[in-house]
């Protein structure tokens, strides 16, 4: 199984980093309104560039003027297991503290992607 993490980001505005395990980086999605908890519920995600493994850890504050820049905290953390992908669509099943159930991302337009949670 994979980790993912999922980090809090106070930054120009407030949102969740959704952050997959994967071919030695990190797949990253910028969550606007958080992952969903519930059943049925979507979310506007927004692909973002890939970050290195030791990110996964990350609590802090990113300095002013630099990427990024504000305070980051680890909301979730876990693992979670592929059940499938495509160019259009990732599903992906996740066991974290707060986060359980299976997931999708749909893939809308220009790095756009709905996260759904299936169940």
């Amino acid at each position: 199984m994979a980790r993912f993490v999922v980090q809090e980001h106070h930054a120009r505005r407030l949102h969740w980093d959704l952050r997959l395990e994967k071919d030695g980086m990190l797949k990253s999605w910028a969550v606007p309104k958080g992952v969903p908890e519930e059943k049925a519920i979507k979310r506007l995600a927004i692909e973002v560039e890939d970050h290195e493994l030791d990110y996964i850890d990350f609590e802090g504050t990113i300095p002013e003027g630099q990427y990024g820049a504000g305070t980051v905290k680890i909301w979730d953390r876990g693992t979670y297991k592929l059940e499938s992908e495509s160019t259009k669509r990732v599903v992906f099943t996740l066991k974290g503290r707060r986060l359980k159930g299976t997931y999708s991302l749909v893939y809308l337009k220009d790095k756009q992607w709905l996260l759904i949670k299936l169940g």
